[in-house]
């Protein structure tokens, strides 16, 4: 009989990938299955075909990474990725004005998200305690006495039978196709919690090579709907990656929806707010075509709340909360639950009781902030269709909505008003940074102007961005 601690991490995608780094320090062996076969380098993969749209890693999410996994901010600068300064390094139209672009501490990471992920697996993969079993296909759970005692997996090309693999620990991390919920009904676990909001987002995406002059140093370029106005929003985002390359992700709410092929892909891009977006692709030469997608409804599971939660088990990244892609806090998301993992790891010295449900909590405490950023948007478009039960969702006050819309207003032009904002949008800070008294003593001090809190009516352009919209 072993003493050997193992633990099954079921999902190879960034979430699963930081999990198996986490435990690893926790058990003796831990094992990650995934139903693709994954590339041997930083090519695309079948199950994750939103790689082929614009990511960005916000700076909690990279800063988590970097102290998971030391140097792969660094490694992904080599291979060609960008460090975006926030908001020095954006030309960004906001439902409320342009941003001015002040220095600041935080960033994003922009380059393809083949190239993130291969990046961390490659890293996570050198640890001899973990092994990838790629290429099957998780069939269920195994428990027992309350716990769940490992997954049954079978190869998905047919060429061998159903296996146990037995765990002392088991992570989901198989994405939005989760089948988590099902799982705990039949193990006999009351109903879950499940909270949505659909605004009907569909998105296209294109990659293009950037014209001469561009392929370094050239910012995030992006305009994005007023939520306020009442009609469907569209918006178009050029971000900056390796090889010199751009991707331009265009994307409508329900009744704007963005054409699904090349034809009508520029066009939208110059139709929306301000013409930027379009007037720079048209200068760039495009090395694929337009690729589209539909899975992009903001979708939350309280695993949380579940009473008698089985020992032994927790569910992470996107199988917990999955969010509208326009508003990037996915990867950061997933890391930043990686960390809140290493956290109760940490706390308990290992895997120690009630490990789970303590992960739960934590993972949910995560997503949070995130889930109120990305849905209190998206619940403003015509056609929403939503299904919540959290009060600030439910029932948002005025007075809350005149404060975000002070603050985002003075945002474009307070220093001090902008550090905080990007904090918060960054996951570097939580939301109440946005009622810290530097920024309530701004915002009133700029409400109180006359003429209320000036917004620019211009691009905050320079020199090598304007000329190329004037060649």
């Amino acid at each position: 009989m072993t003493d050997a601690k193992h633990a099954v991490v079921m999902g190879a995608g960034l979430a699963g990938m930081l999990a198996a780094r986490v435990l690893a320090a926790h058990v003796d062996s831990v094992t990650v299955v995934d139903r693709d076969t994954m590339p041997d380098g930083p090519y695309l993969r079948k199950g994750l075909p939103q790689a082929r749209h614009a990511h960005l890693l916000m700076s909690g999410g990279a800063r988590t990474i970097d102290a998971l996994l030391p140097g792969t901010t660094d490694r992904l600068l080599a291979a060609g990725g960008h460090r975006i300064g926030l908001p020095a390094d954006v030309v960004s139209l906001t439902a409320y004005g342009w941003q001015q672009r002040f220095r600041g501490a935080q960033f994003m990471i922009t380059c393809s998200r083949e190239l993130l992920d291969w990046t961390v697996r490659d890293t996570v993969l050198r640890d001899s305690r973990i092994t990838l079993r790629d290429g099957v296909e998780v069939v269920g759970p195994r428990a027992a006495g309350g716990r769940v005692t490992g997954v049954v997996v079978r190869p998905r090309d047919g060429s061998g039978g159903p296996a146990e693999l037995a765990a002392d620990f088991v992570v989901d991390c198989t994405g939005r196709g989760s089948p988590a919920k099902k799982w705990l009904a039949e193990l006999g676990l009351p109903p879950v919690r499940e909270e949505t909001v659909d605004s009907g987002l569909r998105y296209s995406s294109r990659v293009f090579r950037a014209p001469a002059g561009a392929e370094r140093d050239f910012p995030v370029v992006s305009v994005y709907p007023d939520h306020r106005s009442g009609r469907p929003g569209q918006s178009a985002v050029l971000v900056p990656i390796e090889d010199g390359r751009w991707i331009v992700t265009v994307s409508g709410t329900r009744g704007a929806e963005p054409p699904n092929g090349e034809e009508g892909f520029a066009a939208f891009a110059e139709a929306v707010r301000h013409p930027i977006v379009g007037r720079l692709i048209a200068g760039a030469e495009p090395v694929t075509e337009v690729q589209g997608s539909r899975s992009t409804h903001n979708r939350r599971l309280h695993y949380e709340q579940v009473a008698g939660w089985p020992e032994g088990f927790a569910v992470m990244g996107d199988a917990l909360a999955a969010f509208n892609p326009v508003y990037g806090h996915g990867m950061s998301c997933a890391a930043q639950a990686a960390g809140a993992l290493e956290g109760e790891l940490r706390r308990l010295g290992g895997l120690g009781p009630q490990l789970g449900k303590r992960v739960q909590r934590a993972v949910s405490a995560v997503v949070d902030d995130p889930w109120i950023l990305a849905t209190t948007q998206d619940l403003g478009y015509p056609g929403c269709r939503s299904e919540v039960t959290d009060a600030r969702l439910a029932d948002p006050s005025d007075a809350g909505r005149r404060f975000a819309d002070l603050v985002s207003t003075a945002a474009l032009s307070e220093p001090a008003v902008a550090a905080a904002t990007m904090e918060v949008t960054t996951l570097s800070a939580p939301l109440t940074r946005l009622r810290s008294p530097e920024v309530l003593a701004a915002v009133q001090r700029l409400a109180a102007r006359p003429a209320g809190i000036p917004a620019s009516a211009e691009p905050p352009l320079r020199a090598q961005e304007t000329a190329l919209l004037t060649a």
